[in-house]
């Protein structure tokens, strides 16, 4: 089973294992692209386990979304834990996220680069998922408080996370070569400058 914040198990369950080779899979060669056959051989399970855990391909992928969402806000209550205020949970977030493309390739790969609404039947747009929808309630309170400009929270919110997400979908694509928190503080400079309350940039 695929974490960000806590180990494997070793030995990995049965359907942790099925879950890993099919994020695997799904990432490496596009979900189209991969049959439950092969999940079965990576897995190195029988397909009837994959049925009946998953019910099949879409079961897997399906499970992989949710778990992986979960995954996201439990990131998101021990960054808003550790930090006080908008600005530092937010360039805190922002930091993880970019650690995490580099250690975590494939989980990040499979939230933000792929196009879940084409395989997963009543997907909703990643900005829809509940950990998206959180940051953005959490965006529009920090600005009725005024630690932020008064601009509209989905511009506010498509300044902090889109760029980051772009950065992410770049990254993922090889497009740049390096690490993402080489470009990290410059990012959050411009992001701040232009959200900041009527105040000069300043450290989080």
């Amino acid at each position: 089973m695929p974490y960000l914040l806590k180990p494997v198990p070793d030995p990995e369950p049965l359907d942790c294992r099925i879950l890993t080779a099919g994020l695997e899979l799904f990432v490496d060669r596009g979900y189209h692209k991969v049959s439950v056959h092969d999940i079965q051989k990576r897995a190195g399970v029988s397909i009837g386990s994959i049925y009946n855990h998953f019910g099949g391909k879409e079961g897997i992928a399906r499970s992989l979304y949710d778990h992986l969402l979960l995954e996201l806000d439990e990131l998101i209550d021990i960054v808003w834990q550790e930090s006080q205020g908008i600005r530092a949970r937010c360039d805190n977030l922002i930091r993880r996220l970019f650690e995490f493309t580099e250690t975590h390739r494939h989980m990040i790969a499979f939230v933000f680069n792929a196009k879940h609404t084409e395989f997963l039947s009543e997907s909703v747009p990643l900005n829809r998922t509940a950990p998206f929808t959180r940051l953005a309630a959490e965006i529009a309170e920090a600005i009725e408080r005024g630690e932020l400009r008064a601009v509209s929270p989905v511009i506010a919110q498509t300044l902090i996370f889109g760029s980051c997400v772009r950065l992410i979908n770049l990254r993922l694509d090889g497009a740049i070569d390096q690490p993402l928190l080489a470009y990290c503080d410059e990012l959050l400079e411009i992001v701040w400058r232009g959200l900041d309350e009527g105040q000069a940039s300043s450290p989080a």
